[in-house]
């Protein structure tokens, strides 16, 4: 596939996803992201913890942290190809709703879509991705725990889909922006739990 270069595009990437199939997979959505890539795969990871009814399901956001983990440690080990065990590939949901939302979601795409452009590259090259894999390491760590604070996972969704969509439109103010909101999140789950 195409390289992302927008959130529109990504979206448009999933949608594509075979249709006569009843339920997605997590292999069919990450093999729609592109494997290869870092970016998108994080991207879909916080898009999918932040989507209204499919990150709500309760065990979606450690799934999401777990495909973090292990996508942001084999980047920091040099892997250039994501590997991922069969049983993590094969969880899925019913493609109503990840259609759904999908939907929910292409309004936002295209007003976010705007404001992205090339800002800080050096940010995005890298080194930049490294640290912005050591980020979504720590969000990925703190994700488990935030099931049971309310609207927490929704603040380590974000996060993830602002790092992956920096990465994916080489913006490094979104990085940024990305990780103040991993602070500021891990800050309030810390809060709560103590």
């Amino acid at each position: 596939m195409t390289r992302a270069s927008s959130l529109t595009h990504l979206l448009e990437s999933l949608e594509k996803i075979e249709r006569s199939k009843s339920q997605v997979s997590v292999e069919d959505v990450l093999t729609a992201a592109g494997r290869r890539s870092f970016g998108p795969m994080l991207l879909v990871a916080g898009l999918i913890t932040l989507a209204p009814l499919i990150g709500d399901i309760p065990g979606m956001p450690t799934l999401m942290a777990a495909i973090v983990l292990l996508t942001a440690g084999q980047l920091l080990a040099g892997r250039d190809r994501f590997w991922l065990p069969q049983w993590l590939l094969r969880r899925h949901m019913a493609r109503k709703t990840f259609g759904k939302g999908l939907q929910r979601m292409k309004k936002p795409a295209h007003w976010i879509d705007r404001w992205l452009r090339v800002r800080l590259p050096w940010l995005t090259g890298y080194w930049g991705s490294r640290l912005t894999a050591l980020t979504a390491l720590i969000i990925a760590l703190a994700m488990p725990p935030m099931e049971f604070i309310p609207f927490s996972a929704n603040g380590a969704g974000l996060a993830l889909s602002l790092l992956g969509l920096g990465l994916v439109a080489r913006d490094g103010v979104v990085l940024l922006l990305g990780v103040g909101i991993m602070v500021t999140t891990i800050i309030v789950v810390a809060v709560n739990l103590l």
